[in-house]
């Protein structure tokens, strides 16, 4: 197993030099999903969400999220993302909408929070947004789907 390159040699929590580092191509996707009743979902197709386009605000909300995911987990790097992707989609199998997330850049270190946190985040409006309606929600699934670049290669996590 790696060592953990956040802790220095005390354990304490310090950011990772990465100045030496070459700025290579870096993806990575995450998923996520947000159970709820079928009536909830059937009010977000209809677009009858007291609040609004609930699928269009968790997608922005997403998106923006990943821009400041520095700004929420103490320990990242600020970074200058070339692409951010986030889909909302129903699935009335769950019942509910199945988030993923898409990040790039061309930098020295990864984007895998970067994709987790626009996941979540895009999860988290759908709450906030139909909570009125269906308070027993529950947000599930959130992970890494894959990465690609940097010094430590590519992954893919194992279907579900």
């Amino acid at each position: 197993m790696a060592s953990l390159t956040h802790l220095d040699a005390t354990g304490a929590a310090n950011m990772v030099d990465v100045s030496d580092k070459a700025a290579t191509a870096r993806t990575a996707r995450a998923e996520g999903a947000i159970v709820m009743r079928p009536e909830t979902l059937r009010l977000i197709r209809e677009g009858d969400a007291k609040k609004g386009d609930v699928l269009g605000t968790a997608r922005l909300a997403g998106i923006m999220a990943a821009k400041r995911t520095h700004d929420l987990i103490p320990l990242c790097h600020p970074l200058l993302l070339s692409k951010v992707r986030v889909e909302c989609e129903p699935d009335a199998a769950l019942p509910g909408i199945r988030i993923t997330a898409e990040v790039r850049v061309q930098g020295p270190t990864g984007v895998e929070m970067e994709a987790l946190t626009a996941v979540s985040v895009a999860c988290l409006t759908v709450y906030d947004m139909v909570k009125a309606a269906d308070r027993g929600m529950r947000i599930e699934g959130i992970r890494l789907l894959e990465k690609s670049g940097g010094r430590s290669g590519s992954y893919a996590a194992d279907p579900a």
